[in-house]
């Protein structure tokens, strides 16, 4: 039987020495909800756009174009370069693949750093896209001033891989333990 362990955490941010104490108990149940949740979510997401790209009617394929092109908000300060990536099969590619195998690898607890931060990269670009106005607009969103969904998720993406949530129930936990990962500074880098 475990024990429920209480810890404390003496770190420094922004240059201020904090401290704080936690439960190792809850912490693990909390980590491995949030990766598994955002994993769903990005799988999800990806699923859809792909199924309906492998679709076998031509005339119904997902492709970002039609948004690129024609649903970024007036005001966008990035709307010329948006509007160029409209079109683009890599830009379909990037986005179907990129959704589905960054959800799986977060569900899975493989190769979490890597597809956290690839998953916060999409999850700017996206905010980015959804910008309809510059500062003295606050910025705003469809769904907030500055701060959207993809600012969040972009945000529990870098804390997922700052933690190293793939270690916690994760197949990264396995992975690291073999000789492979231990010799090689790079793929200590990306599991966790």
């Amino acid at each position: 039987m475990s024990t429920k362990t209480t810890r404390r955490i003496d770190a420094e941010i922004f240059g201020r020495e904090t401290n704080f104490e936690y439960s190792e108990h809850w912490i693990g149940y909390a980590l491995v909800s949030m990766r598994v949740v955002m994993g769903w979510v990005l799988l999800q997401g990806g699923l859809t756009k792909l199924i309906t790209y492998l679709n076998a009617d031509p005339s119904d394929n997902w492709t970002a174009a039609g948004y690129l092109a024609n649903a970024i908000p007036e005001g966008n300060p990035f709307t010329a370069a948006f509007a160029g990536m409209a079109g683009s099969p890599l830009v379909d590619i990037l986005v179907m693949w990129g959704l589905t195998l960054t959800g799986l690898g977060l569900i899975l607890g493989a190769l979490v750093r890597w597809n956290a931060f690839w998953g916060a990269v999409m999850m700017m670009m996206f905010w980015a896209a959804s910008l309809t106005g510059g500062l003295m607009q606050g910025l705003p969103l469809a769904h907030g001033w500055v701060v959207d969904d993809h600012m969040v998720y972009a945000a529990l993406l870098f804390g997922l891989g700052a933690v190293g949530a793939g270690r916690i129930l994760g197949v990264d936990a396995y992975l690291e333990q073999t000789e492979f990962v231990k010799n090689n500074r790079v793929l200590r880098l990306i599991l966790g």
